[in-house]
């Protein structure tokens, strides 16, 4: 329900000048299984995925070693965002994370917008993932024979299963995603190193700062490369705010986020930014392309065997979590939606372990239709989908941004409490990473292949947003009429 509806409501009940913190109906039932060690790996999790494993290469070769700067200002603004996120979080937990905020803060209309954004942009970039592990699999000449769809479709299934059984399974399985992902990385690194201090040849070549300056600089095309390839930037540092979500179901969110929102920064600058420089410091940018994972590229000059093996493993591995998440996350969003009346009724049951199966089975139907866009057109549904999920990642990070310039508003005139735990120099902040957000996607015009019809697609969106609204908004009022009821007893 809307904050203006909470607000009347505890006016009349309390005579009081202070508003109280509104409980989330959508968060009751869960469980408080996710521990520390969960949270903190989905935190790594979120961060790292294939926009770094497989996206750098190409991204390097366009933009040059400046690529590492890219990221670094990318990584800042995504900090930005889920810090805020966190300081909404320690305010009042809930599974429902920014959908409930939005609620509290935009009114019933800005959670609706807010929570179909983000299904949009987990519905198709699962579609994404299960493409991507489609296509990862068939790497391996065991599976080359089995078609496109069946992978597509065994893969969904048994992510589905791991999501329905409990939170803590979705839980252990993150947990060791991300321990893949991170050793892979730092594997790599140490090897970096070692190449860089022993001045081991690299392609034929002495790795070090010559790489870089002998190359055209760090600039080697210019700034606007640069700039350009910040739209796809951005989008690899998406499900950074699957940590709000999951702050619902750990039974201690007051020392858990703070942990691990703040441990985001560092590991950005040493996984992404300090990657990204030991790749340029080893090889040209030149030599990286977009058909192949930039540290396969240096593993395969120096000679090391099962390079490609390994990477595609563990890329795999990337696209299996990002599935796993986007099941997970979409399934609590849609619960807190459909508990205040804008989604399916359907999407708010919950099965004996306490897990919303309904709107992760919506989402997985949605998925489905992916199977079948592999079917189809095998070579084509992965850019499909990719630049429809952008659309609706920066939506969610602007909504969140939103959220937080109202809290800070009403904190200053005495309305909520703001915890220890904040987002500084407001509004500043705020509306620096909304601007920053607003740049990047306004930059996708400049490619005319894809960027553009993305574009396009905005207004078709917002007229079935519209649409949608007048079909539901009935019992969005019933909903807040019967919660209203609820707080006047």
């Amino acid at each position: 329900m809307s904050k203006d509806a909470v607000d009347t409501a505890q006016a009349a009940a309390t005579r009081t000048d202070v508003a109280q913190t509104p409980a989330d109906a959508g968060d009751a039932g869960y469980s408080k299984d996710l521990k520390a060690r969960h949270v903190n790996m989905i935190a790594i999790g979120g961060a790292i995925g294939t926009g770094l494993f497989l996206g750098a290469g190409g991204r390097l070769h366009n933009a040059g070693p400046a690529l590492a700067l890219a990221y670094l200002v990318c990584g800042i603004f995504a900090f930005f965002v889920v810090r805020a996120l966190g300081e909404l979080v320690l305010y009042r937990p809930s599974s429902g994370s920014f959908v409930s905020y939005a609620r509290e803060f935009l009114g019933e209309k800005g959670a609706y917008v807010a929570g179909w954004m983000y299904f949009l942009n987990w519905s198709t970039t699962g579609i994404a993932d299960i493409t991507a592990i489609a296509l990862y699999t068939h790497y391996w000449s065991m599976f080359t024979s089995i078609p496109q769809w069946t992978l597509a479709l065994i893969a969904l299934a048994v992510v589905l299963a791991v999501n329905l059984i409990s939170v803590k399974i979705f839980g252990e399985m993150e947990f060791w995603f991300a321990i893949i992902k991170v050793a892979t990385l730092v594997g790599f690194m140490l090897i970096g190193i070692f190449l860089l201090a022993t001045q081991h040849q690299v392609d034929g070549q002495t790795p070090g700062l010559s790489a870089i300056g002998d190359h055209g600089g760090i600039f080697p095309h210019g700034l606007m490369p640069v700039v350009l390839v910040m739209q796809g930037v951005i989008f690899a540092y998406a499900a950074l705010e699957l940590v709000g979500v999951a702050a619902g179901e750990t039974a201690e969110p007051e020392k858990v986020v703070p942990r691990a929102v703040n441990s985001i920064m560092w590991r950005v600058g040493l996984f992404y930014v300090g990657s990204v420089v030991l790749l340029a410091l080893l090889l040209p940018g030149s030599v990286y392309s977009a058909d192949e994972s930039p540290f396969v590229t240096v593993l395969s000059k120096i000679g090391v065997s099962g390079a490609g093996d390994v990477m595609n493993l563990v890329v795999l591995t990337a696209a299996m979590s990002s599935l796993n998440s986007g099941l997970y996350s979409t399934g609590r969003i849609l619960r807190s939606m459909a508990v205040a009346g804008s989604a399916p009724k359907f999407t708010a049951r919950m099965n004996r372990s306490q897990v919303p199966y309904g709107g992760i089975l919506l989402t997985c139907a949605v998925c489905v239709l992916g199977v079948g866009l592999n079917y189809l057109v095998p070579s084509q549904a992965f850019e499909i989908v990719l630049n429809v999920a952008s659309l609706g990642i920066i939506s969610t990070w602007v909504i969140i941004m939103l959220c937080h310039l109202v809290f800070v508003r009403r904190a200053k005139a005495g309305l909520v409490d703001r915890p220890a735990f904040r987002l500084r120099f407001s509004p500043a902040t705020e509306i620096a990473t909304i601007v920053f957000l607003l740049v990047c996607l306004g930059m996708m015009w400049k490619d005319p292949e894809v960027g553009r019809k993305t574009l396009l697609l905005i207004p078709v969106i917002a007229a079935l947003l519209v649409a949608g609204w007048f079909g539901v908004r009935r019992r969005v009022s019933q909903a807040a009429d019967k919660e209203l009821s609820q707080l006047g007893k």
